[in-house]
């Protein structure tokens, strides 16, 4: 693997010209505003090229500029059950899911990892195995360089936690480990800088099954699935950094995977049928916003939201797609969609995050 985290600044030098008879600047202007699909073209033109492309100037010109294009990435557990990693360019013409077939060797059978993204990166945090304890190793996987390095590892070795990013830094919360004691805490990453804090917080269960940020606070579900003797929630204030307990009627119906569409907190309901529900602030309590076709999901499902659109993805990459903004055309309760085809596999899914470039 090689240093796939790492930063340059390919406009340093301007006594170089990007593009012959061209500043350095007007080039960026020009170039930023190929589409994102094109950009690994872009890259096989020279080693400055590849440099710009990849760099932190040009993921962030791009974004103050709206230029920035959202993809989809999807930790799957498919054959000999192994991670695989897929991507999905929701504005192509023939929208499909494809294979990224660089997944570090020593995570590719692990499981209860963290899997988030920060700016043009991926992380893989921690994790267990069948042959291999609790780990504290985190990987970072650059998206423009299509490379992993691994970085700076957990203050905490964990699985099966929380993993969520507020306030530019990555927080992995509870979890299971070799040593309980340890896993009442949580660790918080800070991708600028590499380094990993833990706190600890003795009401965290190291059973959490779910995790959400809204209106600026870590909402962590426990107990849904183990073996708790209730089901509740706790949510963590960074502003007074404190912990404390979830409202109840919100935790009643969060019972499947969760996303955050315009600021509003959307469930996909699998219990009986797949229905989406959205809590509704002001009432406090849940809504049905509609049914979706069985014959379209595959569950389990997990859940990734583009704007007002909520993609639903299911076994073997089978996806389909809601729009938040047209919810009132539903069909007899029935939410109109449209469908991605998936693959022709069956890899089930563990977790989905975007990048935007």
């Amino acid at each position: 693997m090689g240093d796939g985290c790492r930063s340059t600044d390919p406009l340093g030098a301007e006594d170089t010209e990007l593009l012959r008879g061209l500043p350095n600047d007007i080039t960026l202007y020009c170039l930023a505003r190929v589409p994102r699909k094109y950009h690994t073209v872009l890259k096989c033109v020279s080693k400055r090229w590849r440099e710009l492309v990849c760099s932190e100037e040009w993921h962030d010109y791009r974004r103050k500029n709206n230029l920035a294009e959202t993809w989809i990435y999807a930790l799957c557990r498919g054959t000999f059950d192994q991670l695989r990693l897929y991507v999905l360019d929701p504005n192509s013409q023939r929208r499909c899911w494809k294979l990224i077939p660089v997944v570090p060797d020593r995570c590719l059978k692990r499981k209860g990892m963290g899997f988030e993204a920060f700016g043009k990166k991926i992380y893989l945090m921690g994790g267990c195995g069948w042959s291999e304890d609790t780990t504290d190793e985190v990987y970072c996987y650059d998206v423009p360089r299509n490379s992993w390095a691994e970085v700076t590892s957990l203050s905490t070795a964990r699985c099966y936690f929380a993993c969520e990013i507020l306030d530019g830094k990555i927080y992995a919360i509870g979890g299971l480990g070799s040593n309980p004691s340890d896993l009442h805490s949580w660790d918080c990453f800070d991708p600028h800088t590499s380094t990993c804090e833990s706190h600890p917080y003795t009401n965290i269960l190291s059973e959490i099954d779910d995790s959400m940020v809204l209106d600026g606070k870590i909402y962590s579900l426990c107990g849904l699935y183990g073996y708790a003797s209730r089901v509740y929630g706790v949510v963590y204030d960074p502003l007074h950094d404190t912990w404390q307990y979830a409202d109840a009627d919100l935790v009643s119906g969060w019972r499947g995977p969760a996303v955050i569409v315009d600021g509003d907190f959307y469930v996909l309901d699998q219990s009986s049928g797949t229905k989406l529900m959205m809590w509704d602030k002001q009432k406090r309590e849940w809504v049905a916003v509609g049914r979706l076709s069985a014959l379209l999901t595959r569950p389990p499902c997990r859940l990734a939201a583009i704007g007002k659109k909520i993609f639903i993805v299911g076994k073997g990459l089978c996806t389909v797609v809601v729009d938040i903004g047209q919810t009132g055309n539903n069909v007899e309760g029935v939410l109109v969609s449209s469908s991605i085809p998936g693959l022709d596999c069956q890899d089930e899914i563990i977790s989905c995050t975007c990048v935007s470039i």
